[in-house]
């Protein structure tokens, strides 16, 4: 299939208003498809991480089995449904017979989703991706990635550092690989770009149960316990049905 990059053309720079137009009714188009599709699924834990890992890899095996904890707990697992640390946290789900979705991106070497999933949505913009990554999640666990997972990481920091989003757990594994990380955000700190409060946005561990258990104190801190989320009725006049 041949690659269409809406995206890039929209980002070229000024067009003509026709051109903006269109860009503009393709992006609110993806929101609206976006929403129709994850509108009934069960609050989603999102996992994010590299596509490069195999199964052989410590992050791959751990992620399958933080998932596994996800879904025992009654969420699904969400993920950008590819490979690597996707695959792994979509395969977790699926050992213990939980829900496993994927919000794949078109790629021009087209990421093909991985198969632990019981549906998939692709998007071709990269924010419309991301705010519905957000927007269906209720926590997030991040494995050790590139660009695209520091991306997801600090714009979720910054949405919590800004209030726009509220007691929301961010669990970061891998505390080697996240240890630079952690002396620049000291350095961040001393020069006075972040306040100490800031610090305790996310949890930095190696262990599958400890993060399992501070994305549970968190959110039955903000929802209760047992967590009660309510779930939306499909309308017939809407042309909706369940997903999931």
């Amino acid at each position: 299939m041949k690659h269409n990059n809406r995206e890039a053309k929209f980002l070229v720079g000024k067009r003509s208003r026709i051109k903006e137009l269109i860009s503009l009714f393709s992006i609110v188009s993806e929101f609206i498809h976006g929403f129709r599709k994850l509108h009934f699924v069960k609050p989603c834990i999102t996992v994010f991480g590299s596509a490069r890992f195999k199964e052989d890899n410590v992050y791959y095996q751990q992620a399958r089995a933080l998932a596994q904890l996800i879904a025992k707990k009654g969420f699904t697992v969400m993920t950008g449904g590819g490979p690597g640390i996707m695959e792994a946290a979509n395969r977790g789900a699926k050992d213990v017979s939980g829900k496993s979705i994927g919000c794949n991106i078109e790629l021009p070497k087209e990421q093909q989703p991985n198969p632990y999933l019981d549906f998939n949505i692709t998007m071709n913009h990269f924010y419309v991706r991301k705010v519905l990554l957000l927007k269906y999640s209720y926590a997030f666990a991040v494995f050790p990635g590139g660009f695209g997972t520091m991306d997801e990481l600090f714009e979720t920091l910054t949405l919590l550092q800004n209030n726009k989003i509220s007691n929301f757990p961010v669990v970061l594994f891998g505390k080697d690989y996240w240890s630079k990380l952690l002396e620049q955000t000291k350095v961040m700190l001393d020069l006075g770009t972040i306040s100490k409060n800031d610090l305790d946005l996310f949890l930095v561990t190696d262990s599958v149960t400890e993060a399992m258990d501070y994305i549970n104190t968190k959110l039955e801190n903000k929802y209760g316990a047992p967590i009660k989320i309510q779930s939306s009725k499909s309308r017939w006049w809407y042309g909706e049905k369940r997903n999931l």
